[in-house]
């Protein structure tokens, strides 16, 4: 407990998800939030996005554990919004110590149009930078930026479909970034490490399109057709981590107790890079 005492945490995404349980546990261990969304659809995107009802929860979540936190709907592609949004939050909240880069889409599928590389490039890699840029003024020395990967930044790269190329090259971009921001940045004792889940349990995942990918010998697929498809990925018996399983790992990047560790890449995938030969 407390291991965020006294900081303020910055977390995209937040309306439900990872992004949601990432911004209650550092809430748990002390923290005030500042917790952004999209708040609306992505057309290319096959699965519904958060929304400002479910970004609500989150806020009545986090004053639950009697922290301040200030919310609102902002979209990760637009600088000059996510600027000035960031900067009223931590205007009213007085610093800025945590970087949670977690905002994500995947939209795929083999009807997915041309737009759906740009989307999911644009909120996976660009919205990732965005938030970093736009939270580096702000950032206390001895600050954590933490960014969401995926495992799929380790798989081979090859085209799949539209979106799912978009998403893969944005994974895998992301670690070389994050590696020459936590360069740049260690003069000021800051870190910046990134985070890799396997398969979460998170809509993302649960989605028809999702299922269609695992079995797309089915015309309809449901969570049952999948499950040994899911499990098949993990030598670690489970389908998926839970988004909690992956909030260790940010309370603990955001914490003093990785005080000393930055650049890095942590895999929280039950055991999936083995199979990979990772």
């Amino acid at each position: 407990m407390n291991r965020t005492q006294g900081k303020v945490a910055f977390v995209t995404g937040a309306a439900r998800g990872q992004g949601r349980s990432h911004a209650v546990h550092l809430a748990k261990e002390g923290a005030d939030i500042i917790a952004f969304d999209l708040c609306e659809d992505i057309a290319t995107n096959g699965y519904a996005l958060g929304t400002s009802e479910d970004l609500a929860q989150t806020v009545k979540l986090i004053e639950a554990e009697g922290r301040k936190v200030v919310s609102a709907k902002v979209d990760v592609r637009d600088r000059v919004g996510l600027e000035k949004s960031l900067s009223e939050a931590v205007a009213e909240l007085g610093r800025l110590d945590i970087v949670v880069a977690n905002a994500g889409i995947c939209p795929l599928g083999a009807d997915v149009p041309l737009q759906g590389f740009i989307d999911a490039f644009d909120v996976d890699f660009i919205g990732v930078v965005n938030a970093i840029h736009s939270a580096i003024p702000h950032l206390s020395d001895g600050g954590s930026i933490i960014a969401t990967g995926s495992l799929a930044a380790f798989m081979p790269d090859g085209m799949t479909s539209f979106g799912g190329t978009g998403y893969g090259l944005a994974k895998r971009m992301i670690p070389n970034y994050i590696r020459t921001v936590a360069h740049m940045l260690a003069f000021k004792g800051i870190r910046a490490n990134t985070i890799h889940p396997s398969n979460c349990n998170t809509d993302m995942l649960q989605s028809p399109i999702m299922y269609k990918l695992f079995r797309d010998d089915l015309e309809n697929p449901v969570l049952e057709d999948v499950m040994e498809g899911f499990k098949s990925q993990h030598p670690l018996p489970t389908p998926w981590m839970e988004p909690f399983d992956i909030s260790h790992a940010v309370v603990y990047l955001a914490s003093d107790e990785s005080r000393y560790f930055t650049g890095q890449e942590m895999r929280v995938d039950g055991g999936a890079g083995l199979a990979l030969g990772l």
